[in-house]
């Protein structure tokens, strides 16, 4: 992967990284309140970000997106924003985008483009989203001074989302093998 070689390709690239950080925004609007933690289309802007951006940009979008998030804007799901989000019961699969665009990123430009490899590497990135997330969200529940099961913790946070976020891999996936040559000619041909 070229680095881009000019203020052009600079601009280009922040410009694109910075439609990702708004699609993400748009995304987390596309909410269902379904138990504690709301359905969303965040990840599947997260695993467009990762296809499309690569490794770099798309890191570099979803701390952005956090950023502003953390500021107050309300860019988190239900018109949310600030700190509070991020150290409530979802705050940790926000947190967890970052882990999905890292992993899922190194693995996905490994991949080369192809389907398969490309699905298992934003579905590793999606593990450890789920892993930091169900983790932070058990904390915060215990914290509280609830009795929580793992039961309660699968059924709320984990089960529910499995097959959706399958499917918005495959659909950013699809979706991304048709926007990344025309994102790699935006910034220069990388």
């Amino acid at each position: 992967m070229k680095k881009p070689q000019n203020s052009k390709h600079v601009a280009a690239s922040l410009a694109l990284t910075a439609l990702f950080v708004a699609l993400m925004a748009v995304c987390a609007f596309l909410s269902v309140p379904f138990s504690p933690v709301s359905f969303t289309m965040q990840t599947f802007a997260v695993f467009l970000a990762v296809y499309v951006l690569g490794t770099k940009r798309a890191v570099a979008a979803v701390t952005v997106y956090i950023a502003i998030g953390a500021a107050g804007l309300p860019v988190f799901a239900g018109f949310r924003g600030g700190i509070g989000v991020l150290a409530g019961p979802t705050g940790g699969y926000i947190v967890g985008f970052l882990f999905t665009a890292l992993l899922g990123g190194v693995l996905t430009e490994r991949a080369g483009g192809r389907r398969i490899p490309a699905f298992l590497s934003l579905l590793s990135g999606l593990v450890l989203c789920y892993a930091f997330g169900t983790a932070w969200f058990a904390l915060v529940y215990a914290s509280s001074g609830g009795t929580v099961s793992v039961s309660f913790i699968l059924g709320a946070a984990v089960l529910p989302f499995i097959i959706p976020d399958l499917i918005k891999i495959i659909l950013a996936i699809e979706l991304g093998r048709r926007l990344k040559p025309v994102a790699d000619r935006i910034v220069g041909g990388e």
